[in-house]
């Protein structure tokens, strides 16, 4: 079986104004167990806007051992095809998006930040949601060993 690909789902827009909004809720936010974006804070350390070599590292590290194919890291208006369409209704749409510009519309019914493995014979699953994410406290070696244990078959898989 094909190791799965790995998207980790940020609860922050792209944009500009969506890195504005982010910023403003991370420095307002006083509950450490709900932050803005605990994925942001595993692997950009927070308000960074690049990685955190440790988080370099650790990807480099669990795609390189064949655990998965590949990580896919992507803010609330960038979900690809796959996600979008395990997720949403197309059937409002007169016709369907162009799937070679990202898609601007983001699924409100996902509880962002998460974390979700693509296997070819099961499609998407959910490894880890937001409250597990916080738990880590942006310690990206934390989170990677939960992942290696979640997709080797250990704790069994988030139901939202």
């Amino acid at each position: 079986m094909a190791p799965p690909t790995l998207y980790i789902l940020y609860n922050a827009d792209a944009s500009v104004m969506g890195k504005l909004s982010y910023s403003y809720r991370k420095l307002t936010s006083r509950d450490p167990d709900k932050p803005a974006c605990a994925a942001c804070d595993i692997t950009h350390g927070g308000l960074h806007l690049d990685e955190t070599s440790q988080w370099k590292t650790a990807k480099v590290e669990i795609v390189g051992s064949g655990a998965v194919k590949e990580v896919k890291q992507l803010h609330r208006d960038e979900l690809d095809k796959e996600v979008w369409l395990h997720y949403s209704d197309l059937s409002f749409l007169p016709t369907p998006p162009d799937w070679r510009e990202p898609t601007t519309c983001v699924i409100d019914s996902l509880r962002y930040p998460m974390v979700l493995a693509q296997e070819e014979a099961s499609g998407l699953r959910v490894l880890m949601d937001d409250r597990q994410l916080a738990g880590f406290k942006g310690d990206p070696q934390a989170f990677m060993q939960t992942l290696r244990e979640r997709l080797s078959g250990g704790e069994g898989d988030v139901k939202l």
